[in-house]
């Protein structure tokens, strides 16, 4: 009795084995057709265009207090003929002088097919947001010389689809430089009511 029991249970093991075995050699072959479509298919960052910024009020209160209303036009494409591109907790916000100076504004998540093209104009805005004296006193300066740099950037997380395949979450980063002629009398940008449109086609520095 005791050699039956024992024999059962030797072939009990050996069928646990084998299926631990099979289970092993099927996901590895699965990692490795991923792997090797990846590879082959070689997914290209998603390409950023900062095209116009609209100014409706960028005020210096205080040595150390900013208000910022600005809309920025941004295109974005995506490059790949076989990957899409999901964007997912998009978050624009303008800094200067390496200083952020408007709060975070969501872009809503959204999908972007091969090769296709998203425009998006959200609007960055910052009331009395309290920045290094420096700063607001350096804005003053370059408002009364003409002109103002800023950045515009885009903090998010990207995720890859690759047929029904759709990778983890990659974190995203997007720089935008503008160089804005503000109160420049050669270019004076185009009036909106009481905001001005600045024409920039600026291209953006794209991080992944």
């Amino acid at each position: 009795m005791a050699e039956k029991c024992s024999h059962h249970k030797n072939k009990r093991e050996r069928v646990f084995k084998r299926c631990c075995a099979c289970l092993l050699i099927i996901g590895f072959i699965i990692l490795f057709v991923i792997l090797l479509v990846w590879a082959i298919l070689q997914p290209k960052k998603p390409r950023f265009i900062l095209q116009d910024a609209t100014i409706f009020s960028l005020n210096v209160s205080a040595p150390n207090i900013i208000s910022t209303t600005v809309q920025v036009t941004i295109n974005s494409r995506n490059p790949n003929s076989k990957v899409g591109v999901y964007y997912d907790k998009l978050s624009v916000y303008a800094s200067y002088h390496n200083q952020q100076i408007t709060y975070y504004t969501i872009i809503p998540p959204v999908y972007q097919g091969h090769k296709d093209t998203n425009v998006w104009s959200p609007f960055v805005y910052g009331n009395n947001v309290p920045v290094a004296p420096y700063n607001g006193l350096a804005l003053s300066q370059d408002q009364s010389n003409g002109a103002i740099r800023m950045i515009f950037k885009i903090d998010g997380r990207v995720k890859w689809k690759v047929g029904t395949f759709v990778s983890g979450r990659y974190h995203l980063h997007v720089t935008c430089p503008a160089y804005i002629p503000i109160g420049n009398n050669r270019n004076t940008g185009i009036v909106l009511g009481t905001a001005v449109k600045y024409q920039l086609s600026q291209s953006c520095k794209v991080s992944v």
